[in-house]
């Protein structure tokens, strides 16, 4: 008969001189596999006598259970160890300055976002930003969208699950909450951009189901049309970097204004290059309009008294247009190759005086 107590000293032994994961696993066989030291007891208990099988049973199981717990801590013991090996083989001095090939870049967006935010700080306006989760209110209601919109259908919206209360969260799907969140915040006179992340159900080669907005706002008294068109034009000037631009309006439909025209940019798309500010062609960049009046009372603002408007701009598709990048889908793909084409020098901060553009 096997001596349990010295089987169980030697298999114990052998789990803690196992050296790496493969040897303690090569014991786990040995000992509680099919042909283990231990099935093998296990087996020798239908010879044996009711009262003894009884007796020997308890003790083999228990020897078992010993046995695989030695098992287990030792693997984590093995696990922990090898952890401990990669992360101290794998430790970088970040103090060290990184050779050429790691050297970050910032990413085309952030920079056309200051680039905007360097031309609109010189023309006098504040950054106002919001959170991405945003309720139906803001994103919906109080911009006058109705009920029956399609915007505010799940196949053009990313909803999120339903609060206690019954209202359902929602990823904002334009930063215009952003200007109902300043109206409602601050008295006019206001003058503010909101640059931020948005989200909706879109995807190809000029479409992303995440991508970036810039939309301005202007709340006075005597703000009107004439104001929005030199503004559009003094920011496509400085923006596109060229003396002289034309600008179209032509109407459209928003529900927050009224009355609502799409934004054309005077270009020439001859020669398989795009030209901003010179040619015969046009090309749409974003949608403008005079706050309609029911966003004004919506939050507070006395549309008898004050008057203003508002524009947007898809920042990703700003910077495609400027920087000759085809397609709006490597942005968010985290290429480093991508990155080190189109990236910008990190201290390369855009100012009016200095140069909006590398």
């Amino acid at each position: 008969m096997t001596d349990i107590a010295q089987l169980e000293r030697d298999l114990l032994a052998a789990v803690n001189e196992a050296a790496n994961e493969r040897a303690l696993d090569d014991v786990r066989v040995s000992a509680l596999g099919k042909k283990g030291a231990v099935a093998e007891l296990l087996k020798t208990l239908g010879a044996m006598n009711p009262d003894e099988r009884k007796a020997k049973g308890a003790s083999f199981n228990a020897l078992r259970d010993r046995v695989a717990d030695a098992i287990a801590a030792r693997k984590t013991e093995l696990e922990q160890g090898s952890l401990d090996a990669r992360l101290s083989s794998e430790r970088v001095d970040v103090s060290l300055p990184a050779p050429e090939p790691l050297r970050g870049t910032v990413h085309p967006v952030s920079q056309v976002t200051d680039e905007i935010t360097a031309i609109f700080a010189d023309l006098g306006f504040a950054v106002a930003e919001g959170p991405d989760i945003e309720s139906d209110d803001y994103n919906f209601t109080k911009l006058n969208i109705p009920p029956e919109h399609p915007a505010r259908q799940m196949h053009d919206t990313f909803y999120l699950k339903p609060q206690g209360d019954g209202s359902r969260p929602l990823l904002r799907t334009h930063t215009s909450p952003v200007q109902v969140r300043t109206m409602l915040a601050q008295k006019p006179p206001i003058r503010i951009i909101a640059p931020g992340r948005t989200y909706r159900h879109d995807s190809d080669a000029t479409h992303s189901p995440m991508f970036h907005q810039v939309e301005a706002l202007v709340i006075d008294e005597e703000t009107h049309l004439g104001h929005l068109k030199w503004l559009i034009e003094e920011f496509c000037k400085a923006f596109f970097e060229v003396s002289s631009v034309a600008i179209r309006l032509r109407p459209s439909y928003f529900p927050f204004t009224e009355p609502s025209m799409e934004v054309d940019v005077q270009c020439d798309r001859s020669g398989g290059t795009l030209k901003i500010g010179e040619g015969k062609d046009w090309l749409e960049i974003g949608g403008s309009g005079m706050v309609h009046p029911r966003v004004l009372e919506m939050c507070g603002i006395d549309p008898a008294r004050y008057q203003g408007f508002a524009f947007g701009f898809g920042i990703d598709r700003l910077a495609m247009l400027k920087y000759g990048i085809p397609d709006i889908r490597p942005f968010f793909e985290s290429d480093l190759r991508w990155l080190k084409h189109y990236g910008f020098v990190p201290l390369d901060i855009p100012t009016l005086d200095g140069g909006i553009s590398r």
